[in-house]
């Protein structure tokens, strides 16, 4: 058992069980800059930036706290943006693999796997990010091909 498990009580354990079985996975876009930050972007007051966001927030395009402003999957649909994970496969030059790695580990993705194969490595994201981050690797040296596959449909 690890450390922090022996601090939670059984009762706590049973209850993170219990919300784990009753989670959905999802994919969360989250906003860090201060609400200055963003009103200044805006061109607006932070007070007509608080009016916006709690009227977001009841329609249900956003979820609030403290320091954070999440975009809902309502927000995600109206905007457009593309849903769904891709995958994105990438051969390195060997002798630049080390420097390679170090510059994709960098990258705002879901998951980067090394891998076996014909292949070096798999970089899991979200179909929204594929052409900024497609943008980024092209630019890494020692990259040498890319392909890139698109979820269409999870079966399981």
């Amino acid at each position: 058992m690890n450390r922090a498990k022996k601090a939670l009580t059984e009762k706590q354990v049973a209850l993170l069980n219990l919300l784990f079985r009753k989670s959905e996975p999802m994919r969360v876009f989250t906003v860090t800059e201060t609400q200055s930050e963003l009103s200044r972007e805006l061109g607006i007051t932070r007070q007509a930036l608080n009016i916006h966001l709690r009227k977001l927030k009841e329609e249900g395009y956003l979820r609030t706290g403290r320091g954070f402003i999440d975009l809902t999957e309502k927000a995600l649909e109206l905007l457009g943006v593309k849903k769904g994970d891709a995958f994105i496969a990438i051969k390195v030059e060997p002798q630049r693999r080390l420097e390679a790695y170090e510059r994709i580990k960098e990258l705002p993705v879901e998951r980067i796997h090394r891998v076996t194969g014909d292949i070096d490595l798999i970089v899991q994201l979200s179909q929204a990010q594929l052409d900024e981050i497609l943008n980024h690797i092209a630019n890494i040296k020692g990259v040498k091909e890319t392909r890139t596959y698109i979820v269409i449909e999870s079966l399981k």
